[in-house]
């Protein structure tokens, strides 16, 4: 009786385990593409910190320094993630989706402070060099737009990490409660 107690109990609290469902959690190749994307837009929008650098001098200094220490945050997280691609199904997940959408955004400011010069330029008659900031400005706005679809893609794989933790937790302690019924009853059995 006692065996057969424990094997259904074991067999109740295993069950959860086996029958979880790992296609609701991101899976590696999925991440692994999102660390591709990620990739190739923060190549490119090193390119671009550089040529603002260039063109902003001093006055971009501070905005570029900035900029340089999310790509760096970025590029660290896919070099983690491509070892340990789980690793996105955790915190870290999220900080990874943190870091694409400052990406994107200071890429989006860098458009605007390239366009602003663009157009004091313009005003002042300084047409050749208003249009390397038209330029700059609109790979700028190319780099933030792609930054933006791969953060994009990280935030909705992460709303499906998010959302089978918890479908996992909530099958979790349903089982438990139907353990504890069948305890308590079989506790109740033995007393009579």
């Amino acid at each position: 009786m006692k065996r057969a107690l424990v094997l259904t109990v074991l067999l109740t609290v295993a069950w959860p385990c086996s029958a979880r469902d790992e296609s609701t959690f991101p899976a590696d190749e999925e991440i692994q593409l999102l660390l591709t994307q990620a990739d190739r837009a923060m190549r490119q929008y090193k390119l671009l910190i550089d040529e603002e650098e260039r063109q902003l001098g001093k006055a971009g200094a501070e905005a570029v320094a900035k900029d340089r220490q999310v790509v760096q945050a970025v590029e660290t997280a896919v070099e983690v993630l491509k070892k340990q691609p789980q690793g996105f199904n955790s915190p870290a997940g999220f900080a990874f989706f943190e870091w694409l959408d400052d990406a994107a955004r200071n890429a989006l400011l860098c458009s605007q402070t390239a366009m602003s010069q663009s157009t004091t330029l313009m005003m002042v008659g300084k047409t050749d060099d208003a249009l390397r900031f038209m330029h700059l400005s609109q790979a700028c706005m190319d780099a933030s737009t792609l930054i933006y679809t791969v953060s994009e893609n990280a935030g909705a794989l992460y709303e499906r990490y998010i959302k089978a933790e918890q479908e996992l937790a909530n099958k979790g302690v349903s089982v438990s409660e139907k353990c504890m019924e069948a305890l308590k009853k079989t506790a109740g059995e033995k007393k009579q």
